[in-house]
């Protein structure tokens, strides 16, 4: 393992000891809970969104509660930062591969549904707002 790598896993640690943006927001314009039943992880995903100049829907904020193990937190509370300013669309676009460069290190096959599980947890409470995806929880088990 280079230094590179050790950077990474303190920064993980660091959102995992101080995650940002923890909490709930007051009005959210969608909420969802999602878990990974594998691992124990649960993560709700307030996000709060605003129009931009140009029509598209702009993250204002985002806030996230639950509790799982390190890679779920650290990625939830990365990913709550990362996406203000994002529009809606820019976070659907978002991928497995976005969430693993974002944390900086190699996931195993194992992990990999803790660290993405805040991203589609967020992915599919925006789905559901826009009314294509019905409302039910968010598992990683598929």
């Amino acid at each position: 393992m280079g230094l590179g790598s050790d950077m990474y896993r303190q920064q993980i640690l660091d959102h995992y000891k101080n995650p940002r943006n923890y909490g709930e927001l007051e009005d959210p314009t969608f909420t969802h809970v999602g878990e990974n039943p594998m691992c124990g992880d649960e993560i709700r995903m307030d996000v709060k969104l605003d129009t931009d100049e140009d029509g598209r829907e702009r993250i204002e904020r985002v806030a996230f509660s639950g509790d799982g193990c390190a890679i779920s937190q650290a990625s939830a509370s990365m990913l709550s930062s990362d996406l203000t300013g994002k529009t809606v669309d820019e976070l659907l676009e978002m991928d497995r591969d976005d969430v693993v460069d974002m944390l900086g290190v190699d996931i195993s096959p194992m992990r990999i549904k803790c660290a993405v599980l805040a991203e589609k947890v967020a992915q599919d409470g925006a789905e559901i707002y826009r009314g294509k995806l019905e409302k039910n929880k968010t598992t990683t088990e598929d």
